[in-house]
């Protein structure tokens, strides 16, 4: 209590004294930062050049799933001639030939635009300031803005550096970089390629797979790893592997491309084997990288490189007394949920609210079919560790609500300490999968044992009960 009282007050005399918060970037970190500190009383200012929301809105995570979400519709089509009484297999390919890629494309764009809108109206609402300008720091205390009306100054108290990362195109691909996409920029295709070959067999290259083996686009993915989703726990590997090569994608898996030209329209890859291969469309999904160039960060005395800001404190999020990080530049993680609870954290620090941010504890998802999902340990993590554990595990096999949607590919796979039975993590490959890791995400975040979360009643038939079924074992 007595501590409580102390951040209590440290927070009443900050919001007093009215303190100044310059926000850079109005990402999925950003953003909720200047809210956060807004609402707690700061007098805040965010810094955007380009578009509200970031990569993760206007070309990354919501044009994605918009995208699945399409060619998921296509699938089902593609199956509904089981559940009819005569053969409409020429029907439904019909429908399916007439797909309307513009249409798919402008309906992800009117996603993105009235998204950009909503976060608009909340920064509005939370009477942040917001000016369109590119930023670079003067001192530590000070920021340079660059507007279409010329240079001015913007002093602070504190700022909280929100940049973002931009996709990593290494060589020999830099080569042809106008002639190919990265997990940017491929959202601007005009028309649906006939082949496409992604470069990386991570989330994202497993997720444009899935997308566009759908729409039927002959796809190859080319990985220098052994396997697809090297940083996931391996069972979730072999599951997608199976699942795209059933779909006809190509993997080509344990190889890298030792040059790339365009020939006669057609972008081909030499291999570090010899061979070839050649497709309409390249996708580079190799990965992101910071350039703070910029911002030159150095002038406030922070130093940098291709992965984000150096010393920045994995838990509270700040650098120096006047500097904080939050997204990307944190190097902490690359996805938009957790840039966005780094913003809120390093927010709350500001502004006396003591909090602290828990990487550990921050859940994966990847959108393809099935589902793929995780948080905190994984069965090799933790015995790599040397934990004793125990696992948990059920397939969808025996989901009755899974057999119902004709999904039951995949399991759930929960792993404890065995000594007390403390909750470590858990793997989950199925049909919402993404909605589902949030159960085990707020037991992580709770200390909960397996007997505590098996007093849990799921309702039935859903496909989350199988979260119970893998703890009854």
């Amino acid at each position: 209590m007595l501590e409580y009282n102390k951040v209590s007050f440290l927070w009443e005399s900050k919001a007093i004294m009215n303190i100044k918060v310059a926000v850079i970037g109005g990402g999925p970190a950003g953003y909720p930062a200047a809210i956060t500190a807004a609402n707690l009383g700061a007098e805040v200012t965010l810094i955007e050049k380009s578009h509200l929301g970031g990569v993760c809105l206007n070309s990354g995570c919501i044009p994605s799933k918009s995208l699945l979400d399409a060619a998921h519709r296509f699938d089902v089509i593609k199956q509904i001639g089981s559940l009819c009484r005569e053969d409409v297999s020429a029907q439904t390919q019909s429908i399916f030939q007439n797909l309307s890629w513009p249409k798919i494309q402008a309906r992800q764009k009117a996603l993105t635009q009235k998204l950009s809108l909503g976060i608009a109206a909340m920064l509005r609402q939370a009477k942040v300031n917001v000016i369109s300008a590119t930023a670079r720091f003067k001192d530590k205390n000070t920021l340079l803005l660059q507007t279409q009306n010329g240079t001015t100054e913007l002093a602070f108290d504190y700022a909280i550096v929100c940049c973002g990362s931009t996709a990593f195109v290494p060589a020999p691909f830099d080569k042809i970089r106008e002639h190919i996409h990265d997990n940017s920029t491929i959202f601007s295709l005009e028309k649906l390629p006939a082949s496409l070959i992604i470069v990386g067999g991570g989330v994202i290259g497993c997720e444009f797979a899935t997308l566009m083996s759908s729409l039927g686009v002959k796809v190859s993915i080319v990985e220098m790893q052994n396997r697809l989703l090297p940083t996931l726990d391996e069972g979730l590997s072999r599951l997608i592997q199976t699942d795209l090569q059933k779909r006809g994608v190509t993997l080509l898996l344990g190889k890298k491309a030792s040059d790339a030209k365009v020939k006669n329209e057609q972008k081909v890859l030499t291999l570090d084997d010899g061979s070839e291969i050649k497709a309409e469309c390249v996708l580079a999904a190799i990965g992101r990288s910071c350039d703070l160039t910029e911002l030159m960060p150095e002038n406030a005395g922070l130093s940098w490189d291709r992965k984000g800001l150096k010393n920045v404190n994995p838990h509270t999020l700040q650098i120096t007394d006047t500097l904080y990080a939050a997204g990307d530049v944190t190097g902490l993680s690359l996805l938009a949920h957790a840039a966005t609870r780094q913003g809120q954290v390093a927010a709350n620090n500001i502004c006396g609210q003591a909090d602290t941010y828990r990487n550990e504890l921050v859940p994966n998802a990847v959108y393809t079919s099935p589902e793929l999902a995780s948080v905190g340990l994984s069965k090799q993590q933790a015995q790599e560790q040397g934990l004793e554990i125990k696992i948990h595990k059920c397939f969808m096999l025996a989901n009755g609500r899974a057999l119902t949607m004709d999904a039951a590919q995949g399991y759930v796979e929960i792993i404890s300490r065995k000594e007390d039975g403390l909750l470590l993590g858990a793997t989950i490959a199925s049909a919402h999968a993404s909605e589902m890791i949030s159960t085990i995400t707020l037991a992580l975040h709770g200390g909960l044992n397996v007997q505590q979360l098996k007093k849990v009643i799921f309702p039935h038939p859903t496909i989350s009960e199988a979260i119970a079924d893998a703890l009854a074992k």
